[in-house]
């Protein structure tokens, strides 16, 4: 038989991305269409359906050359059933993705959490390449993340493990977080975290600084901004940067000594920061970690961008709906 090809998909709130790959990790293509979520939601399953049938149709493959689909969707899901039980960006509760998509595309689909998928990703073609125990974190406007044990995602009893966004950091006195907690590190070492933490220390301080000239200017400041000014120096954003990378750091140890990984891959818009996040956060995870998990493990930025998640969605189709085509 020959070598089959996988259909990788990333369900995002704005746009869903997807992918065809083969066997050895070559995209073949890639595409996009605009994710509709009016009446909850209720046309992405058929949109995304049409766009993969009509994809395969344009390249002239037949079905039968095709694995399968492998899926990610944010909120929470049981992967065996590919049940979505909640995602808010999208408008779904109680909604079977997993039967609604093999109904329209006549191929068999397995669907993941988008953070996992992009831990998946990067196992296969990117950061965490010959890895298996992976912690993923990906810092954006939430926190993200992904723990592959052994190869393997790992969902815990209820999908919840690789919740890293909503470990609580700040027990008293914390911000309030989506999820409905206070305290999280989502609230300190995501994006928006850090742009907040940023105009609280322009706020009680009246010190000089570049980051104050640009708040002037534009009204306004990004966690970009205050990376860039404090690769400049800059005390103020040094400062929150400082405390940003504190936050991840502590989680990260904490993780190291419950799932012992190989590689931690940090990824999203704020890992742009490169050494000025990289170098503070392992003097933490130093810090709050053992010596032992901290010397068998490396930091590192997440290779695969905005194409983690189709990459990820073809790794499963191939390895887990694949497997069982082939044999």
């Amino acid at each position: 038989m020959s070598e089959l090809m996988h259909v990788g998909v990333d369900l995002g709130g704005t746009t869903t991305k997807m992918a065809l790959i083969d066997e050895s990790g070559k995209m073949i293509d890639k595409w996009a269409i605009a994710t509709n979520t009016i009446d909850n939601g209720s046309h992405i399953a058929s949109d995304i359906g049409a766009s993969i049938v009509r994809k395969l149709g344009q390249l002239q493959i037949d079905r039968s050359e095709i694995s399968g689909i492998g899926m990610g969707a944010p909120g929470f899901i049981d992967m065996a059933t590919g049940f979505v039980y909640k995602a808010v960006n999208i408008g779904w509760e109680n909604y079977p993705l997993k039967d609604e998509l093999e109904k329209l595309t006549g191929m068999p689909a397995i669907i993941e959490n988008d953070a996992n998928l992009a831990a998946l990703g990067e196992m296969w073609l990117g950061a965490g390449q010959g890895a298996r125990n992976i912690v993923c974190i990906t810092l954006g406007t939430g926190v993200g993340g992904g723990i592959i044990c052994d190869g393997e995602i790992l969902h815990g009893v209820s999908g919840m493990a690789g919740e890293i966004g909503h470990i609580t950091v700040l027990p008293k006195n914390g911000a309030p977080c989506n999820c409905g907690k206070s305290g999280c590190l989502e609230t300190v070492s995501s994006a928006t975290g850090i742009r907040r933490l940023a105009l609280e220390a322009l706020d009680y301080n009246d010190s000089d600084s570049i980051l104050r000239d640009i708040f002037e200017d534009k009204g306004d400041i990004s966690a970009e901004d205050v990376f860039d000014c404090a690769e400049k120096k800059d005390p103020l954003s040094l400062v929150v940067a400082e405390k940003a990378a504190y936050y991840l750091g502590y989680t990260l140890g904490a993780i190291s000594m419950v799932v012992n990984p190989e590689k931690i891959i940090i990824g999203g818009g704020v890992s742009h920061a490169g050494n000025t996040l990289l170098l503070p956060l392992t003097k933490y995870f130093k810090k709050f970690s053992l010596p032992r998990a901290f010397e068998s493990c490396t930091i590192d930025v997440a290779r695969l961008g905005n194409d983690a998640g189709v990459i990820g969605g073809a790794w499963l189709a191939k390895t887990k709906i694949g497997r069982i085509r082939t044999v």
